[in-house]
């Protein structure tokens, strides 16, 4: 599940033109019944829990180090839309997920709702009348928002439990080098030569490599795959001969073969991914079968209300506290 993360530098902005859902497009309609935003499916989001998501989004973005975001100029863009957009995202995700879980008899088990129902007591115990009053909510709704929030997380978890956790050492090995590339066989032939007289590898890559660094760190995939399966066979200080590729060629001293700390962190993003393709597939092959439509006067007509006693932004705060392990 996507952590939320503070703002620091809003370097750009995500414009909505167009709504969609895994890449295919939603119907737009100027339909608004029941008060609903989007249709997915058999499920429906209404105006209430379009206003938490956007409210607290709102107030997420809204300041970074104490600025005020909705001050400052983006040009052709606004943080309105790009809270508009977050927001949008977030939902339409949830929403299918919860069907995934349908479609999977994935539920929440009575703990699990216990936490549920805590996380929106304390939730809703934090707003103001005012902000009740905007949102048009009760305890019982902000529960069925985290209850929909965690069949979210627990069928992400589900499909992805089965994903193999065992990455290798080696397969997840990073390694410290330096290295010398050059594109001309002439300029090759006399770092050959250099490094075969034992010249200092530093001083020569300092006169001849044609890369942006010198000292790397690499990883599998990273590098030509003749470069690869030759630097992955060097020991600590050893050099390599002239590797030859398609585009130039190159020369590897190995610095440090095993690098723990990167090793360790590169063997989470590698489960991570895996974990990700096994989401997407079961994510994709559910959004074949979806039709939804999006009530776009429903959406626009939700004022983000720039109103200083609307302040909450601890939906999703409140919620990580109580049902993160679920």
């Amino acid at each position: 599940m996507k952590k939320i993360l503070a703002v620091v530098l809003m370097c750009a902005l995500l414009t909505v033109s167009g709504c969609q859902i895994g890449g295919r497009e939603i119907v737009v309609t100027g339909v608004a019944g029941n008060r609903q935003v989007f249709t997915i499916g058999k499920k429906s989001c209404d105006i209430r829990e379009a206003k938490v998501y956007l409210t607290n989004y709102r107030n997420i973005y809204g300041t970074a180090y104490g600025i005020n975001l909705w001050d400052h100029d983006f040009g052709n863009h606004s943080l309105e839309e790009y809270v508009r957009g977050v927001a949008l995202d977030e939902l339409t995700k949830i929403f299918c997920m919860e069907l995934l879980a349908e479609q999977n008899e994935v539920t929440l088990t009575d703990e699990e709702n216990k936490k549920v129902r805590e996380a929106a007591k304390e939730y809703y115990g934090s707003l103001t009348d005012s902000e009740v009053a905007y949102m048009d909510i009760s305890e019982r709704d902000i529960a069925d928002y985290y209850r929909r929030y965690a069949l979210a997380q627990k069928i992400y978890h589900y499909l992805t439990e089965s994903v193999n956790e065992e990455v290798s050492d080696d397969e997840a090995r990073v390694m410290e080098v330096m290295q010398i590339y050059v594109t001309s066989a002439k300029n090759a032939a006399e770092v050959a030569s250099k490094l075969a007289a034992e010249e200092d590898f530093a001083a020569v890559a300092k006169n001849y490599n044609e890369k942006p660094a010198i000292s790397v760190t690499v990883s599998r995939d990273e590098l030509p795959p003749e470069v690869e399966e030759a630097a992955f066979e060097l020991d600590n200080n050893q050099v390599s001969g002239k590797i030859e590729t398609a585009d130039g060629y190159y020369f590897i001293k190995c610095l440090n073969k095993y690098n723990v700390e990167l090793t360790e962190a590169n063997k989470s993003k590698i489960v991570e991914k895996r974990e990700n393709e096994v989401f997407d597939n079961a994510y994709d092959k559910l959004l074949v079968s979806l039709t939804s439509s999006f009530h776009e006067e429903a959406w626009n007509a939700i004022d983000l209300a720039l109103d200083e006693e609307l302040n909450t932004n601890s939906f999703f705060a409140v919620f990580e506290q109580y049902c993160a392990e679920i």
